[in-house]
């Protein structure tokens, strides 16, 4: 999941094909559709991304009253108006009616405090809860950001590699040498340092015992010479998300696939090819395409059928974009890693978004 910002950007309007009085406003790569004539070319305006949930008065004063998404018609979710993709939402709140938007979209200034907006937190369901405990050690994950919002993580031409987005749920676990420890978390929880005890009914840990996960991280930390060796893997299949890839997380025959590493050595953390990594010791996520970066490209991959399963079953949630030589984004801060996701998974009906 992304992190939150709302922030005043400069836009770029372009006319909706379907509607004389629609247009598209752009932010980055992503459009949201505008009344025509509210906003101009090299203008600022507050966006409003998705999974942001507003105040009911911010809501009212947009207009948006029961035309939100979720129980409480509070939260942004993409949408199709007039046939045109709209993600989040373009705007000017009185709230911030003497400030500079210009000067604020150079600074990057962030106004979800300010405006009353939160991010959508996910429900947790009673096979992914569980009791915890402390975790310092635990090695976390981080949040991806969307290409479409900062198409300016790789630069043009660059080597990638494109890694196909399963839609399951997170299943962080940390291997620790010196205490022959093993540690397992959703990323809700690995956020907040916590893990979950063992429990044979968790959706975790029935993958971790299923799939050899923790005994896998074992023998990588030993062959690394690593303090600590930090698997992370998608939990999938029925009764995990509503796109199943043809295993069922009730049994088990539930799906698992590894898309990342992380080990501590000499006392640094680095991030390791999952691939390389695990070849022939775990599923790991399928790789769709590597070679130079073009973000038309990569969004391309982002569409079409799954190929999980190997039989196309359901459409394709998207894709995850990595510098083929691991770096950090100047862009982003942190590493340089961003995702894709197909506009079909963002409009499909009767989803589910469990973490």
């Amino acid at each position: 999941m992304s992190t939150l910002r709302v922030t005043a950007e400069v836009l770029t309007v372009h006319d909706h094909p379907n509607a004389d009085a629609l247009e598209l406003a752009q932010v980055g790569l992503y459009r949201a559709v505008v009344a025509k004539g509210a906003y101009r070319t090299g203008e600022a305006a507050v966006y409003i991304p998705e999974q942001a949930v507003l105040p009911a008065g911010l809501i009212e004063e947009l207009g948006l009253t029961g035309r939100l998404a979720g129980a409480d018609a509070d939260r942004v979710k993409a949408v199709r108006l007039r046939g045109e993709l709209s993600q989040g939402i373009v705007c000017r709140p009185a709230a911030l009616a003497g400030v500079d938007l210009a000067r604020a979209a150079r600074e990057g200034t962030d106004f979800a405090e300010v405006l009353g907006i939160t991010k959508w937190v996910p429900p947790v369901p009673p096979t992914m809860d569980g009791d915890v405990e402390s975790a310092p050690d635990l090695l976390p994950w981080v949040d991806i950001e969307n290409i479409q919002r900062f198409p300016d993580v790789f630069a043009p031409g660059e080597d990638v590699v494109l890694t196909e987005k399963l839609h399951g749920s997170a299943c962080l676990l940390t291997y620790v040498a010196d205490e022959d420890r093993v540690y397992v978390s959703s990323k809700g929880f690995g956020a907040r340092s916590l893990a979950l005890k063992e429990d044979p009914r968790n959706l975790y840990w029935r993958a971790v015992r299923a799939h050899g996960v923790a005994e896998t991280a074992a023998r990588l930390c030993e062959r690394l010479g690593a303090r600590r060796v930090g698997v992370f893997g998608e939990v999938y299949g029925a009764g995990v998300q509503d796109l199943a890839y043809g295993a069922d997380g009730r049994r088990e025959t539930l799906g698992y696939a590894a898309f990342d590493v992380s080990a501590e050595i000499g006392g640094h953390v680095r991030w390791l090819d999952a691939a390389e990594s695990l070849a022939g010791l775990l599923p790991v996520v399928p790789r769709l395409y590597a070679g130079p970066y073009d973000v038309d490209r990569v969004l391309e991959y982002a569409s079409g059928r799954e190929t999980v399963s190997g039989r196309g079953l359901h459409l394709r949630e998207g894709v995850v974009i990595r510098a083929a030589v691991e770096r950090h984004s100047p862009v982003t801060g942190g590493r340089a890693i961003a995702k894709a996701v197909s506009p079909a998974y963002l409009t499909r009906k009767g989803g589910t978004e469990y973490e």
